[in-house]
């Protein structure tokens, strides 16, 4: 029999708040988390609105030498890794270190430590950079430490697909699990806010201007101007059923279908991405599932805010759902586009939304543009299926969907508000 991963943690650090508490108040309450950057001073740049995680303290998830040897990126993912651990009701380091692994998601790196040394480098008298510029920045640097920390010696790897990535991670977690590691760790975290990050960014032309938080991201929106840059992201506890039913661990839901498609061709920002791979990629998610498309509850869509990429998007899923679209829901105007962690963060989200019994309304659109009209959740409902579809594209081509089957939510004593 082919074994079933389901998902027994989960550990959020975003703009939305430190911890799953945190986070589903401000998605309920439809709270806006972003405003100005403060993590380095923007004022030559166009874009200057960002989501950032609110008072982290790193000191609270790594010591000192962690700390040194580290950027922000993956000080963020200590504290996800901590968190998902802690939910999932495990011990901090593995007990029995190569049947526990860790699959994360990258895509820029570390970037505030790159910054730093590189100024130091070409800026300072001593001319040189601090011995660990060679391992900071590294997209595989996340991994590595976590792996270190909490002992996590099976098959571990990364992901690196830009915002698909997120998406990925969970995949391949459950191929690990499939193959007979009995727990995987993974999702993703990110930090793109540095002044080169930054640069790199506004060179796609896909970075909104606007400088009021309320208006700058608003994907699918008439008014849409591009996405606006954030920080964090989530990290998952995925494990073999039968191995999370032996300990007794809540579990928040399975896996059951995934898929990866590529567009093969670049994309042009003024006439956007063909919609046809994506399409092909959440098309095989849930045939993978063993999902029919009328049975999706509910989707959360990749939402990039750029108006012939959100055209793309809502083709791709009236080709797969034809006029029975489910209710579709983005949070990601509340947090800004955390890139690989962004689309993590969409999956951890569902996954409490299921665990809550509650669906939460969209954070907009407010007037759909043209084409971009689909059934997007306006006020929260409770759940039918419990199934959904998460969808991620990264740049240059790449697109993953994920589906997700959230278990019966706990009785309504036990439930968080």
């Amino acid at each position: 029999m082919t074994a079933r991963a389901v998902v027994t943690g989960i550990g959020v650090v975003a703009p939305t708040g430190i911890g799953n508490d945190a986070h589903w108040a401000s998605v309920v309450a439809g709270t806006r988390r972003t405003g100005p950057i403060t993590l380095f001073d923007p004022a030559s740049y166009p874009t200057r609105v960002a989501g950032e995680v609110p008072d982290f303290d790193p000191g609270g998830f790594a010591d000192t030498r962690q700390r040194v040897q580290t950027d922000r990126w993956t000080h963020l993912g200590f504290a996800a890794t901590r968190l998902a651990l802690a939910d999932a009701g495990l011990p901090e380091r593995a007990p029995d270190p190569y049947r526990w692994a860790v699959t994360l998601a990258s895509s820029s790196g570390g970037n505030l430590f790159g910054q730093r040394e590189l100024q130091r480098l070409w800026g300072g008298p001593t001319r040189t950079v601090g011995a660990y510029q060679s391992i900071a920045w590294f997209y595989a640097a996340s991994v590595g430490q976590v792996s270190i920390h909490h002992q996590l010696k099976g098959p571990c790897g990364v992901t690196v697909s830009e915002s698909a990535g997120g998406l990925d991670s969970l995949a391949h977690a459950v191929r690990t699990v499939r193959r007979g590691t009995p727990l995987v760790v993974a999702g993703a975290t990110e930090c793109p806010l540095s002044p080169y990050a930054l640069a790199c960014q506004l060179r796609s032309g896909l970075l909104s201007d606007v400088a009021d938080p309320e208006r700058a991201y608003r994907p699918f929106d008439a008014g849409a101007s591009g996405y606006v840059p954030a920080e964090g992201g989530a990290v998952f506890v995925v494990e073999e059923l039968g191995h999370a039913l032996d300990r007794g661990a809540r579990i928040y839901g399975e896996i059951t279908g995934w898929a990866a498609t590529h567009d093969a061709a670049p994309t042009d920002p003024e006439a956007g991405p063909d919609p046809t791979h994506y399409a092909r990629a959440l098309r095989l998610a849930l045939e993978r599932a063993g999902v029919r498309p009328h049975d999706v509850d509910v989707v959360w869509p990749d939402a990039l805010g750029v108006p012939a990429f959100d055209r793309a998007e809502a083709s791709a899923l009236r080709a797969v759902f034809g006029k029975r679209t489910p209710s579709v829901t983005t949070q990601k105007p509340l947090t800004g586009r955390a890139h690989q962690g962004g689309s993590a963060l969409d999956a951890a989200t569902a996954l409490l939304a299921f665990h809550h019994g509650r669906l939460p309304a969209s954070a907009g659109p407010q007037r759909p543009a043209a084409g971009c009209e689909l059934p997007f959740l306006r006020d929260p409902r409770r759940p039918r299926s419990r199934i959904a579809l998460v969808g991620a594209r990264g740049f240059d081509g790449f697109n993953s969907a994920l589906v997700l089957r959230g278990a019966a939510p706990p009785p309504a004593s036990e439930e968080s508000p």
